[in-house]
C-alpha cells in the first residue's frame, strides 16, 4: 500500500507510557511510515517498508517492539540489525527514549570497533531489546554471550545497505538462528533484489508499504553544481559559508585521504570542521558526532559511512566534495539536509571531465534539477548562463 501522509499517534491505540515518551518530542502526527508500519506491526505482521531516508523508520518499527516487550521476561525479545555502528548508536538512542517511562525495559548496542568485554558485561544485564551489526552479532553468538533464538520481532533497517555490503550471509544465519519469531521488519529506501530474496523466503504475506517522494514527504533540497578545481574546494566551501551564514554543514568525500585533506585546508582557513572515516577510532568517531548533534561543530566532513549512520534533522548545507560513484550515494547525502519541512541546500564540486559524465548522469537518473552556479565578479553564487 502507498502511503502519501501520517496520522495522529494518539488514534493508534498505543499505551499511555508510549504516549509520553512521544509528547517528550513534542510530535503528535506520525509520518507515513509510521502510520503504515505500526499498525501491522502492533498485530505481529511481517513487514516490508520502502521509504526515503529520513522519514522516520526507527519509531515505525521501535514502538511496537517497546510496546510487546514483556519487562518480566529477561530473554532476548526483539533484534534489530544495522549496517553501520553509526546508524546501531542512533537506533539505539531512539529505542531508549521511547522505552523511558516503561520501567524494566532494557536495550543493549553491539557492534565492532568498541571492546568486546564492555559489552559482554552489559548484555549480563538481560538486555530484552538487541541492536547489532550483523558481524558483531554474530561474534557474540559464537562467544555465547548472547542468545537470539528467544527473539519474538527481527528488524533489518537499511536492509539495502546491509545486503550490498556483503552481510547476507551473515544475516541469513542469524535469521535462520531466530526461527520462533513472530514477526520480521524489512525497512530499505530501495528494493534490491537481494531484499527481495529475504523477503521472499523469510516472510509470509508480508503488508507492503511504500512511501511516495511527493510535494508532502519529498525534502526542499536546492541542488547546485559548480565547476572548482581540486585545490579550489575549500576555498569555495568557505566562500559559501561566509556568504550564507550557514553553520550547520556536511561535506562528503569519496576517500579517508580526501576527508583528511578537506579537512585540513578548511581548519587552515579557520573554518571549525573535523571528520570521520572508517580509520578513525570509534570513540573519536562517536565524540565528533556528538560536537555536530549538539551544535559545536560548524563542519562535519566524512565518507559515505555517515550518510546514513548519522540522523541529524538541521543540516543547513551538504558539499559533494567529491560526484559519488552510486547515484543512491547521492541521494542519501543530499538527503541529510532539507529535513523537518525546511529547505535544504546541496552543493556538488565538479573539478574534471568524469566527474562532469557521472553529475550529468546523477541528475537524468535521479530526476533532479541540479543548476550550474559560479561565482560572480562580488564573490556571490550566481546562476551560470
Amino acid at each position: 500500500m502507498e502511503y502519501t501522509q501520517g496520522v495522529r499517534f494518539d488514534s493508534l491505540d498505543l499505551s499511555p507510557e508510549i504516549m509520553r515518551a512521544i509528547a517528550q518530542r513534542n510530535i503528535e502526527v506520525s509520518t507515513p511510515v509510521q502510520a503504515g508500519c505500526i499498525p501491522p506491526m502492533m498485530n505481529w505482521e511481517d513487514v516490508i517498508a520502502k521509504a526515503p531516508t529520513g522519514t522516520g523508520k526507527t519509531f515505525a518499527y521501535g514502538i511496537p517492539i517497546v510496546e510487546h516487550v514483556d519487562p518480566e521476561d529477561e530473554s532476548v525479545q526483539a533484534v534489530i540489525l544495522a549496517p553501520t555502528r553509526e546508524l546501531a548508536i542512533q537506533i539505539t538512542d531512539e529505542i531508549r527514549l521511547l522505552a523511558s517511562f516503561k520501567p524494566g525495559v532494557r536495550c543493549v548496542c553491539l557492534y565492532g570497533g568498541q571492546p568486546i568485554g564492555r559489552q559482554i558485561d552489559t548484555l549480563k544485564k538481560r538486555p530484552q531489546i538487541v541492536v547489532a551489526t550483523p558481524g558483531r552479532l554474530a561474534d557474540h553468538m559464537k562467544r555465547r554471550t548472547v542468545r537470539v533464538e528467544t527473539a519474538q520481532t527481527v528488524v533489518l533497517d537499511e536492509a539495502d545497505r546491509m545486503l550490498d555490503m556483503g552481510f547476507i550471509h551473515d544475516v541469513t544465519k542469524l535469521l535462520d538462528r531466530m526461527n520462533k519469531r513472530k514477526n520480521l521488519g524489512l525497512f530499505s529506501a530501495t528494493i534490491s533484489r537481494e531484499v527481495m530474496d529475504i523477503a521472499w523466503v523469510y516472510q509470509r504475506d508480508a503488508a507492503e508499504i511504500t512511501v511516495r517522494e511527493d510535494e508532502q514527504n519529498k525534502p526542499d533540497i536546492k541542488q547546485f553544481r559548480m565547476e572548482v578545481s581540486q585545490n579550489g574546494k575549500a576555498d569555495a566551501i568557505q566562500r559559501i559559508l561566509a556568504e550564507t551564514g550557514f553553520d550547520r554543514c556536511m561535506v562528503f568525500c569519496n576517500t579517508k585521504g580526501n576527508t583528511e585533506r578537506i579537512t585540513k585546508f578548511l581548519q587552515m582557513r579557520g573554518v571549525q570542521a573535523e571528520c570521520i572515516h572508517g580509520d578513525i577510532p570509534q570513540k573519536k568517531r562517536e565524540q565528533v558526532m556528538d560536537k555536530f548533534r549538539e551544535g559545536k561543530l560548524q563542519v562535519f566532513v566524512s565518507t559515505d559511512v555517515a550518510a546514513r549512520g548519522i540522523d541529524v534533522d538541521d543540516v543547513d548545507i551538504v558539499f559533494n566534495c567529491d560526484v559519488p560513484d552510486e547515484n543512491q550515494d547521492y541521494i542519501h547525502r543530499i538527503g541529510r539536509t532539507g529535513r523537518a519541512r525546511r529547505q535544504g541546500v546541496a552543493v556538488t564540486f565538479v573539478a574534471d571531465f568524469p566527474s562532469k559524465i557521472r553529475i550529468d548522469d546523477i541528475a537524468s537518473k535521479t530526476r533532479n534539477v541540479i543548476t550550474p552556479v559560479k561565482f560572480d565578479d562580488e564573490g556571490r553564487l550566481t546562476p551560470v548562463e
